[in-house]
């Protein structure tokens, strides 16, 4: 037995011997994530594969069949109650569906019936949500907008999803998409987006697109062109890196103060990969909205880096699960 297989045990063990546990997966347009976790929302073991964004759909699913073998071989998983799938959206939950946007190999996919016919799951209470819904649920029920009534959530990475907290309640929608913030046009005249629309949130703020702007304006980095090399850049003062962040934070303040003007947010809680360069990123991005956000009853929200970072799609899609599940569902 390796370490990681006993630290893994211990864990498992350390969990009281009666208690449920939560599975759950998190589709994003970069990596495939899954977990079991207590019912307090601690994971305690976690998988993780990329997302083969130009692989057909079964290419696509054998990544998501590869998490979910990995939890299923677990000490334990017997004692798994439901399973949450949260995904990158357009999602419908009516009928257990996924188009994420940034997944073009799926439209209209079946991930739940597939994902029930896996190994493991037969019998399982399945439920699906979107991935910034998932992030809004954790984020609200133990991360940093814990007591909120009213708040935005949003995850910032490959795309931009975002999920509203209102009168207390996470609001899913009849969908499941309801706060789809990334896919609202904030530049009228800007680009087609891969959506269908025009000068989205999203085409600015993603990380995709701040890469994308950076090295298009001449950012030449040393190593690898990715986040981490250009949030580096611009701590020490590149001004292109510095430029690529400052247009993310506009479009974000942006939209934050669209929301904050419509439905009367108190904060407004950031994660995701592009969130991990908050040192860079958060001060433009309060500087700006403070210029979008000028109404008395929405000058006043904050912004806030999200408490669970990686975790809160996990999370949040595994305590969606355990909410909705049957109150007699076994194994």
């Amino acid at each position: 037995m390796d370490l990681t297989e006993r630290q893994t045990r211990v864990r498992f063990i350390q969990a009281s011997a009666g208690e449920g546990l939560l599975a759950a997966v998190d589709i994003g347009g970069t990596k495939i994530a899954g977990a079991v976790l207590d019912g307090r929302g601690t994971v305690l073991h976690r998988a993780q594969y990329g997302t083969p964004v130009v692989g057909t759909a079964r290419e696509v699913f054998g990544a998501v069949r590869a998490v979910v073998a990995e939890l299923a071989a677990l000490p334990h998983w017997g004692r798994v109650t439901s399973l949450g799938i949260a995904s990158a959206g357009p999602v419908d939950i009516a009928r257990g569906a996924v188009s994420p946007v940034n997944i073009p190999g799926w439209r209209q996919f079946p991930i739940v019936e597939k994902v029930r016919e896996l190994p493991g799951v037969a019998g399982l209470p399945i439920v699906l949500c979107g991935d910034a819904v998932a992030m809004t649920a954790a984020e609200h029920r133990i991360g940093a907008a814990r007591g909120c009534r009213d708040a935005l959530c949003m995850v910032v990475s490959t795309g931009v999803g975002a999920g509203l907290v209102m009168d207390g309640v996470v609001r899913n929608g009849p969908s499941g998409n309801a706060g789809h913030l990334g896919h609202i046009s904030v530049d009228l005249l800007g680009d087609p987006c891969a959506c269908g629309s025009r000068g989205c949130l999203e085409q600015l703020a993603s990380g995709t697109s701040l890469l994308r702007r950076a090295v298009r304006n001449g950012w030449q980095p040393v190593g690898a062109a990715d986040g981490a090399a250009l949030a580096a850049d611009a701590r020490a003062g590149d001004a292109v890196a510095l430029a690529a962040f400052d247009t993310s934070a506009r479009a974000l303040a942006a939209g934050i103060a669209a929301v904050a003007t419509l439905v009367e947010i108190e904060v407004a809680v950031i994660g995701g990969g592009v969130a991990e360069a908050h040192d860079v990123l958060f001060p433009p991005l309060r500087r700006h909205l403070a210029s979008y956000a000028v109404l008395p009853f929405a000058a006043g929200v904050r912004v806030e880096r999200a408490a669970l970072r990686a975790d809160a799609g996990l999370v949040g899609a595994a305590f969606i699960a355990a909410d909705r599940r049957p109150a007699a569902a076994t194994r």
